[in-house]
């Protein structure tokens, strides 16, 4: 079984990562039950997590809102890769004689949750198994880091029967979160509480993040159907710019009512297809992710290129401009009311759609 871990390790740097780990059943005892191993196999015993760097180099001009469609391109082809060397590796150990399962980079998620896969619930956190297994540190956002390539990285894991030996977490000197607070100042959903933490024991060792609020905050505004920072003085590339409540109660009926106003907008350049929409999902957000380096001076420049990036707005053709908040109202005020609607105004949700989140709700207190 060494020999096998050891292989697996390096088969997945073959394919491209620059980092890789083995969490045990073990070494992650007593995490949420996002931890599970045995849900994605029952027969599980071991999972090999590892990692891909997203290209830097399309990051500052993303944050800046000037170039799109370059991040959206790269973030979409490591999210493949990652999840092609996972569907790899799993093949490798099925033929030699154990059985394995691929977990996807992302959007795959449980189906058996009170709402389904709409809570975004994934079958296995690859967060959870990548602090378990040393593969990078929990920083304040909640994502994990790595001392060379910060949050800009990808996840992905096989689950398998083999019983490979664990690789140890990371120590506490090899995190560089510093606390800086500016991934909290970069997401416009407020998702992250300021104030309260979240602990995790995974195995012998003890993580915290800051607490998440609602994950419907998320999807609200990461999701792209508004993007407008409180300040008023900067966006994300949404030119959605609904309102971003206090209450986290107020979510669900927004999102539900965000859609039908999302489906109304032309379509863009770029995007993909999510498991949860019918219309193209456009990479818009992730600012908390790609803002954090490991140099905090180069941190502060990427806050400041996203704070000072402007507000976006859409055009007829579907494209996307980033202007001065000025400039974005006055545009605003040339559109006609029922186009200016798609973007700004009145979202309060219709009595259908109203009773329709009344009704989720009530399926997510009952658990089912």
């Amino acid at each position: 079984m060494d020999r096998l871990g050891g292989i697996c390790l390096d088969y997945v740097k073959c394919e491209g990562a620059f980092a890789a780990g083995i969490a045990t059943r073990e070494t992650v005892a007593g995490g949420p039950p996002s931890t599970d191993l045995s849900y994605a196999m029952p027969e599980a015993r071991s999972a090999v997590v590892f990692a891909l760097a997203l290209d830097q180099r399309t990051i500052p001009d993303y944050l800046a809102k000037r170039d799109r469609l370059a991040y959206e391109a790269e973030y979409n082809r490591v999210n493949s890769i990652s999840s092609g060397v996972a569907v790899k590796l799993a093949g490798f150990l099925k033929q030699r004689g154990f059985p394995a399962v691929p977990l996807a980079a992302n959007d795959v998620y449980r189906e058996d949750t009170p709402l389904g896969r709409f809570e975004m619930f994934p079958p296995v956190s690859l967060r959870y198994l990548a602090a378990a297994s040393g593969v990078g540190s929990f920083g304040l956002s909640g994502n994990i880091l790595d001392k060379t390539h910060g949050a800009g990285i990808i996840l992905s894991a096989v689950v398998t029967s083999a019983e490979l030996p664990p690789t140890e977490p990371l120590s506490d000197e090899e995190n560089y979160c510093d606390g800086c607070r500016l991934c909290l100042a970069a997401c416009a959903s407020n998702l992250m509480d300021p104030e309260e933490k979240t602990e995790v024991v995974l195995g012998k060792r003890t993580f915290s993040y800051s607490k998440r609020r609602s994950y419907l905050r998320c999807q609200y505004v990461c999701g792209g159907y508004t993007g407008l920072h409180a300040s008023g003085k900067w966006s994300t590339w949404s030119p959605g710019r609904f309102p971003v409540p206090e209450d986290d109660d107020a979510f669900l009926p927004l999102l539900l009512a965000g859609v039908q106003k999302y489906s109304r907008r032309p379509e863009g350049r770029g995007g993909r297809y999510h498991s949860l929409m019918d219309d193209k999902l456009y990479t818009t957000c992730g600012n908390c992710q790609i803002v954090c380096h490991p140099d905090p001076d180069e941190r502060k420049r990427r806050y400041q290129l996203l704070a000072r990036g402007g507000v976006v707005i859409q055009h007829p053709d579907g494209s996307l401009e980033a202007v001065p908040s000025e400039e974005a109202l006055r545009r605003l005020d040339a559109m006609d009311a029922d186009t200016r609607s798609i973007y700004d105004g009145d979202i309060t949700p219709s009595p259908d759609i109203q009773a329709l989140a009344d009704h989720m709700r009530s399926l997510a207190k009952a658990g089912g």
